[in-house]
């Protein structure tokens, strides 16, 4: 392995850091987009049943929202729930801008790289081949095999960058898609909380985490 990568050139080198780096990603987005850390189903539940008893506190906010990226976007409504429904869903709404950006992190730099690595492997052919007809002109072509040798040479390059963007790249798009059904998976459980918050079927004694600011006040939802 080590014979070819030196016998690529210099070129060689930024695509097997890009090939570093590439495999890096994919095995953190791997670990960080699971279900079980994303959008836990138990996380949903516990929400709902403190949404319907009404049983929350700012203690059991800090806990849900350290739980998942699930459990702060069903934090900011439960944290919200003395409000009326376009409030909750504001709320709900902007964290959950920030947490489909954290979950789409690094995906553009793995997009990036699998863009790039085979511009770089067409560079080094053509600086391989550039180099090639250079020795044809200074020395000729009779010796065959070294014209052979340096062409082959010139398109280790190519098959490199190749072999690390086509990987990159279907693992670029499937993240992609993983993202979006995350974040379906985020908004109806939001919706579902939402719903129970906003059409009175959690308890009457039920306390806010937040009081609700006086001009919304008279648009709380009824017990």
């Amino acid at each position: 392995m080590l014979d070819i990568i030196l016998a690529g050139g210099w070129l060689m080198l930024p695509i097997v850091v890009c090939s570093i780096v590439a495999l890096g990603i994919i095995f953190e987005r791997f670990y960080a987009l699971k279900n079980e850390r994303v959008a836990p189903a138990e996380t949903s539940s516990l929400a709902e049943q403190w949404a319907v008893a009404g049983k929350f506190d700012e203690e059991k906010l800090i806990e849900l929202q350290e739980d998942s990226p699930l459990g702060r976007v069903l934090a900011a409504g439960l944290a919200n729930s003395g409000c009326s429904r376009e409030v909750m869903k504001d709320a709900i709404e902007e964290v959950g801008r920030v947490e489909v950006h954290n979950l789409g992190r690094y995906l553009n730099a793995l997009g990036t790289i699998a863009a790039i690595t085979p511009l770089l492997g067409l560079l080094g052919t053509v600086v391989g081949m550039i180099s090639v007809f250079t020795t044809i002109t200074t020395s000729g072509v009779g010796n065959p095999t070294t014209l052979a040798g340096g062409i082959s040479q010139a398109l280790m390059t190519t098959a490199a960058g190749l072999s690390v963007a086509i990987p990159a790249l279907i693992f670029s798009r499937y993240f992609h898609r993983r993202v979006a059904d995350l974040v379906v998976d985020m908004e109806q459980g939001a919706l579902r909380l939402v719903e129970i918050l906003s059409s009175g079927r959690r308890a009457p004694n039920a306390v806010s985490a937040r009081p609700a600011p006086a001009k919304n006040r008279s648009k709380r939802a009824a017990p």
